[in-house]
């Protein structure tokens, strides 16, 4: 006997189709639905792929402090390898403390104050989950940092974008006042500033400390690159201005310090109050963060000034390299005064757009890149930017040096 066949008439593929179509609707909440992939991951994803020198990606290739590699090992031996305090281990709390009273003369509450949290990356999520509710306006800088959009979308508020303006990367003081208003719940402010550099002045800052306590608002700042600096800029944590120290979300990590993006080890720091908050949505995205780990921050966070002394001369030296470069084969760079990305203006060269750029400089060049329309709500403020990182061996970049210099004039088309 010869097995039955199903005859699957067009109308009923038609059908089927549709319903699947239906299903996978039905199935995506709508906090979501704005969601696409991180595209500075992408193009790591990418870079792989096509085998070109990855300058997109912020995270180094050289190897992380051996001390504090170290710790991490003994750690895991010393057998910490199970549930932490929810909120952190309080060795780790005390050296965070110690580290802020050192550097800035802030006492913290390590007991009160203080939550250790998978990377920055929760510190943020978990601070406006515990703060901010649907209908709730966020301002945010734009070029931003790709996290913020879904950050806000996840808690259902809307945010309210504030241009900086190149070369320098200011704003203006009118347009900032005219984003606040009842709904205003908090301001986001990256400093130094992820994805163009720039570090916040005091007097700006002090506009900003205004603004949020005229109109009754929270201040969450995202200060991962704090301890790398150039040309004399300093890094000025706003909880640190007058009447900040009670609306002010400090939100920060050993990733970029120390050179160990893939811990996830951060922290946030709030007064008591919004500190419990954040510790119940902590709580209950991730419990806590990788036990040896928060032990080996221990070490790490009780290094010197020298420490970071040499980190920004390290990544100074990095940055003339990579901008002397780009310079020299035709982009137009703004320099940074903070982090390690460099934003560089493609308009000389001819493309439609930075996509078009970045997808040939990745496939023909051999140098993986950011697009500069990814740090903005409308993609044609950005079609003419892209984004480089220099938190690489000299030797990467060197490689991306001879990439770029060999092909100078394919990128002038």
């Amino acid at each position: 006997m010869e097995p039955t066949q199903t005859i699957t008439t067009p109308r009923k593929q038609a059908v089927r189709q549709q319903q699947t179509a239906n299903a996978r609707t039905r199935f995506r909440s709508a906090r979501t639905a704005h969601f696409t992939e991180s595209v500075i991951r992408e193009m790591t994803r990418l870079a792989i792929q096509h085998g070109a020198v990855n300058l997109a990606q912020g995270f180094p290739d050289f190897p992380a402090p051996d001390a504090i590699k170290e710790a991490a090992r003994a750690a895991i031996a010393a057998e910490h390898n199970q549930y932490t305090i929810t909120w952190g281990a309080r060795n780790l709390r005390q050296a965070i403390a110690d580290k802020y009273r050192r550097t800035y003369q802030m006492d913290f509450d390590p007991e009160r104050e203080i939550t250790v949290c998978c990377g920055s990356t929760e510190g943020m999520i978990a601070a406006l989950l515990a703060t901010t509710n649907p209908g709730d306006e966020v301002i945010v800088f734009e070029p931003y940092y790709e996290n913020y959009g879904p950050d806000t979308w996840l808690c259902g508020a809307e945010r309210k974008l504030v241009r900086l303006q190149a070369p320098d990367w200011t704003f203006d003081p009118d347009e900032l006042r005219r984003a606040f208003n009842h709904r205003t719940k908090a301001i986001i402010v990256t400093n130094p500033h992820n994805p163009t550099g720039k570090v916040f002045s005091r007097e700006e800052l002090a506009a900003i400390a205004e603004l949020c306590q005229e109109y009754d608002t929270l201040a969450i700042t995202d200060e991962i690159y704090e301890h790398i600096l150039y040309d004399g800029a300093q890094h000025v944590p706003l909880i640190t201005l007058p009447g900040m120290r009670e609306r002010t979300i400090l939100v920060n990590s050993l990733s970029k310090t120390f050179s160990v993006t893939g811990w996830r080890v951060g922290w946030v720091l709030a007064a008591p109050d919004i500190a419990d908050s954040i510790r119940k949505v902590h709580d209950f995205l991730t419990v806590n963060a990788a036990a040896p780990l928060q032990q080996a921050g221990v070490p790490a966070l009780s290094l010197g000034d020298e420490f970071y002394r040499d980190l920004s001369g390290h990544y100074r030296q990095r940055r003339d390299m990579l901008e002397g470069v780009l310079e020299e084969t035709g982009f137009k760079c703004f320099r940074p005064k903070g982090a390690y990305y460099v934003m560089a203006d493609i308009s000389g060269f001819g493309y439609a757009d930075d996509l078009a750029f970045a997808r040939h400089l990745l496939e023909h060049i051999g140098v993986a890149a950011v697009p500069g329309s990814s740090f903005f709500e409308d993609s044609r403020d950005g079609h003419h930017l892209i984004r480089f990182c220099f938190c690489k061996k000299y030797e990467t970049l060197e490689e991306a040096s001879q990439r770029l210099r060999k092909h100078a004039a394919e990128l002038l088309g």
